[in-house]
C-alpha cells in the first residue's frame, strides 16, 4: 500500500518526479562509466564531470524528498492538530498532571521511533513488489510466498482483503477529521465561529471532491513545498515552546513511557486508543514506495518529518506545563493569539493536501482491486494525457463524499471523530505485520528466529493499540468498521461469485481445439476481416462464437481468441506481455498479461500482434463479447442474498468493451445466462 495507500497524484508533479528519478538513474550510470574510463580531474575552478554528476544526483534526490512531503506525509503530518487534545479529553479520564503529560509525550515520541522508524522505514519499506508498495502489493508478495494448494493461501487472502477493506473506511475518516480539526481553530479565535465550523468543513470537502474530475495538475507541484513549510512551522513552534519550559525534554527518557503504563494500568491502556492517533498515516510510507523509492521517503522521515513532529509534540507539552487551560486545543495556542488565523489557513491547506492523498489512494486501491478480480469493473477516467496513473473514479468519489459528509455532520467534532479513527488504522497495522512475516520468512527465507522475534515484537505493539481502540467501537469505532465490512463483503462476494460463474461455464465448455478441428472439416462461409473473441483462461469455445455461428452461419478469414491474464505483480515487462499461439486455418490464441497497476488496452495489443503474424486493421476488425446474465439459484454456492448481490453487481459493472478500451462501433455483444 498504502497500498497500496495514494499513489496517483498531480499530472505535472508526477511528470516532474519521473524525470527526477530517471535523472538519478542516469547519473549513476554516468558516474560508473566516467570512473571506468577517466582518472584525472580537470584543473582550475570548474566543476569536474564527476562533481557535476554528483550535484545532479543530489538535486534529484532533494526534489524527490520535498515532493514526498506533500504526498507521503500529509496524514501523519497533520496529526498534531488533534492528538494531544484528544488524549486529555474527558473521554479518556486522564488527569493533566506533569507526570502524565511527560509520560504521554514519551509514549508518542518512542511510538514514532518504534512503529514508524523501525517497523515501516527500516523493515517494511524493504518488502517491495517490483518496486511497488501498499497492502495489495504486500498481499501479492505474501500469496506468492505460499502455493495455491497451501492451507495458508485462503486465510492469507482473507487477511489481506480485510486490510484493504479497512483502507476504504480509513479513507473516509481521514479527510473528515483532518479538515474538521483545522477549521475548529476558529473556535479558539472567538466562540462566535462555533456554529459555522461544521458547515465550513462540509463546504471545503465538497469543493475538494468536485475538483477531482479535473485532476490536480498545476496545484500538485505545490504540495511538497507547502508541506515543507508546514513541517518547518511544526518544528519552529515546537522549539520556541520547548525553550520556555525545557524540562519537557525529560520525556525523551523511555522509562517515563514504561512507568506511565505500569502506574496507570487500565487508564493507561485506554489512553493508547488516543495516543495511536500520532501514528495514523504510517501506512502511506509503504503505499507510496513505488512512486518515490525508499531513499527519499527515508530521508524525508529521518531529517524533516520525525524531528518536526517530535519537536511539536514536545512543544505542545511545554505549553500545557505552562498553561493547563490550553488543553482544549494546544496546537492553536503555540504562537499566541496573533497566529490563530494564519495557523487555521495553513492547517486547512495542509489537511486538504492530506485528504487529496487519501482520495487518490482510494482510486488507486480500487483500480488494483478491479485488476486483481476483487471488485466489479468501474468507470475509470484518466485525467492526464501524459501520466497513466492520474485517474478519477466517479462512483468511488461520490460514495466517499457522501460518507465523509455523513461522518462530519454525524460526529460533529474532531474529538468525536477521534473515537472512530484508530480502529481501522490499527487493524491495518496488524494485517501488515502478519503479511510481512510470510514475505520475510517464506519469500526471503530469513532466519526463523529473526522472523518470529521481530514479528512477535511488532505484533504485540500493534495488538495492544488495536485492543485499546476496540474499546471505542460503541462510541464511534463501528463506523469505519462498518464501511470496511461492506467493502470486504463486496470484494469477497465478487471474487467468489466469479469463481462460481467460471465453474458453471466450464461444465458446459467445449474444448477449443476439438471444436476447430471439427469446424474446418466442413467449414462455413468465411467473410473478410478479423474477428476477436474474448475468452477466459479456462474457457472452451467462447459463447459469442457459438451464437455467431448459429445466427449468422459465417466465420471471418482471421479469428483471434484473446485471453487477458491478470498477474499478481504491479507491471509486466514487454518481453512477457504477449504470447501468440497459431491454431491453424487463420486462427490464433493470444494471451496477454497485465499487472494490477496497468491499464488494459486491447487495440494496442492487436498492434503488437502484427509482429507475430496477425495482420489486422481496426476498420475491418469486429470484437465479439459475451455478456453473462447471472441467475441466482438455491444450491451449494453462496447464500441467496450474496448471489443476488453478485448478480446486481454484474448487471451494473462497467462493460468489457469500455474497460478494455475497445471502440464501441466495433463491438458485437451476445448474451448468455449463467446459473450459480
Amino acid at each position: 500500500m498504502y497500498f497500496g495507500y495514494a499513489l496517483e497524484r498531480a499530472e505535472n508533479a508526477e511528470y516532474d518526479l519521473l524525470v527526477l528519478r530517471l535523472q538519478m538513474k542516469l547519473v549513476k550510470g554516468e558516474e560508473t562509466s566516467y570512473r571506468a574510463t577517466h582518472h584525472k580531474k580537470c584543473s582550475g575552478n570548474k566543476l569536474t564531470t564527476s562533481d557535476a554528476s554528483s550535484h545532479t544526483a543530489k538535486s534529484a534526490l532533494s526534489g524527490l524528498t520535498i515532493a514526498a512531503l506533500g504526498i507521503v506525509y500529509g496524514d501523519i503530518g497533520t496529526s498534531p492538530l488533534y492528538t494531544m487534545k484528544t488524549i486529555f479529553s474527558s473521554e479518556y479520564m486522564l488527569e493533566l498532571t506533569r507526570a502524565n503529560l511527560l509520560g504521554v509525550i514519551s509514549l508518542i515520541v518512542w511510538g514514532l521511533t518504534i512503529v514508524v522508524t523501525l517497523k515501516y522505514v527500516t523493515l517494511i519499506l524493504r518488502a517491495d513488489n517490483q518496486g511497488e508498495g501498499g497492502i495489495m502489493a504486500l498481499l501479492s508478495l505474501a500469496l506468492s510466498s505460499v502455493t495455491r494448494s497451501s492451507r495458508l493461501y485462503v486465510p492469507l487472502m482473507i487477511i489481506g482483503l480485510f486490510g484493504a477493506a479497512l483502507f476504504f473506511g480509513d479513507g473516509v475518516i481521514t479527510p473528515a477529521i483532518s479538515v474538521l480539526s483545522a477549521i475548529e481553530g476558529l473556535d479558539i479565535a472567538t466562540p462566535a465561529f462555533h456554529p459555522y465550523v461544521v458547515p465550513l468543513t462540509v463546504g471545503v470537502l465538497i469543493a475538494l471532491y468536485l475538483v477531482q474530475r479535473h485532476g490536480s495538475s498545476g496545484i500538485g507541484r505545490w504540495f511538497g513545498p507547502i508541506m515543507f513549510v508546514w513541517f518547518a512551522l511544526l518544528g519552529v513552534a515546537g522549539i520556541v515552546n520547548i525553550a520556555t519550559r525545557p524540562e519537557v525534554l525529560a520525556a525523551l527518557n523511555p522509562w517515563l513511557a514504561i512507568n506511565f503504563m505500569l502506574h496507570h494500568g487500565w487508564i493507561g491502556f485506554v489512553a493508547l486508543g488516543a495516543i495511536v492517533l500520532a501514528f495514523t498515516g504510517a501506512e502511506a510510507l509503504y503505499a507510496d514506495l513505488g512512486h518515490f523509492g525508499s531513499k527519499p521517503i527515508r530521508i524525508a522521515w529521518c531529517f524533516i518529518v520525525f524531528p518536526a513532529l517530535a519537536a511539536n509534540y514536545l512543544g505542545q507539552g511545554a505549553i500545557l506545563l505552562a498553561d493547563p487551560s490550553a488543553v482544549s486545543n494546544p496546537f492553536f495556542h503555540q504562537l499566541g493569539p496573533w497566529s490563530i488565523y494564519p495557523l487555521v489557513v495553513l492547517a486547512t491547506v495542509a489537511t486538504v493536501i492530506a485528504s487529496q492523498a487519501t482520495i487518490s489512494g482510494t482510486y488507486s486501491m480500487t483500480r488494483e482491486a478491479i485488476a486483481l478480480g476483487f471488485m466489479p469493473r468501474m468507470l475509470v477516467i484518466h485525467t492526464s494525457a501524459r501520466e497513466i496513473g492520474q485517474i478519477y473514479v466517479p462512483l468511488v468519489t461520490w460514495l466517499q463524499l457522501f460518507a465523509v459528509i455523513g461522518a462530519v455532520v454525524g460526529f460533529g467534532s474532531s474529538d468525536n471523530l477521534a473515537s472512530a479513527y484508530g480502529i481501522a488504522v490499527t487493524a491495518t497495522m496488524v494485517t501488515t505485520t502478519i503479511l510481512t512475516f510470510f514475505v520475510i520468512r517464506f519469500g526471503w527465507k530469513l532466519n526463523p528466529w529473526i522472523c518470529w522475534s521481530s514479528t512477535l515484537f511488532f505484533l504485540a505493539i500493534d495488538l495492544m493499540f488495536f485492543s485499546a481502540n476496540a474499546l471505542k467501537i460503541v462510541s464511534g469505532g463501528w463506523f469505519p468498521l462498518a464501511l470496511g465490512g461492506i467493502a470486504f463483503m463486496i470484494m469477497l462476494t465478487w471474487k467468489q461469485g466469479r469463481r462460481l460463474m467460471t465453474e458453471s461455464l466450464q461444465l458446459q465448455a467445449i474444448p477449443l481445439e476439438d471444436f476447430l478441428t471439427n469446424l474446418f472439416i466442413d467449414p462455413p462461409v468465411r467473410v473478410p476481416g478479423t474477428a476477436v473473441f474474448l475468452r477466459s483462461e479456462s474457457d472452451g469455445v467462447p459463447h459469442a462464437m457459438l451464437h455467431n455461428l448459429v445466427h449468422n452461419k459465417v466465420i471471418h478469414d482471421q479469428i483471434v481468441f484473446l485471453t487477458v491474464l491478470n498477474a499478481d505483480i504491479p507491471t509486466v515487462s514487454d518481453q512477457d506481455r504477449l504470447e501468440v499461439l497459431p491454431l491453424g486455418h487463420g486462427c490464433f490464441q493470444v494471451n496477454v498479461r497485465y499487472g494490477f497497476k496497468e491499464t488494459r488496452d486491447i487495440p494496442k495489443v492487436l498492434e503488437l500482434c502484427r509482429s507475430k503474424g496477425i495482420d489486422s486493421e481496426m476498420l475491418s476488425t469486429s470484437f465479439f463479447i459475451s455478456r453473462q446474465t447471472i441467475v441466482p439459484t438455491f444450491g451449494t454456492g453462496m447464500a441467496m442474498w450474496r448471489e443476488r448481490l453478485f448478480a446486481a453487481m454484474s448487471r451494473n459493472a462497467r462493460g468489457a468493451a469500455d474497460y478494455y478500451q475497445i471502440p464501441t462501433n466495433r463491438v458485437i455483444e451476445l448474451g448468455t445466462q449463467v446459473e450459480i
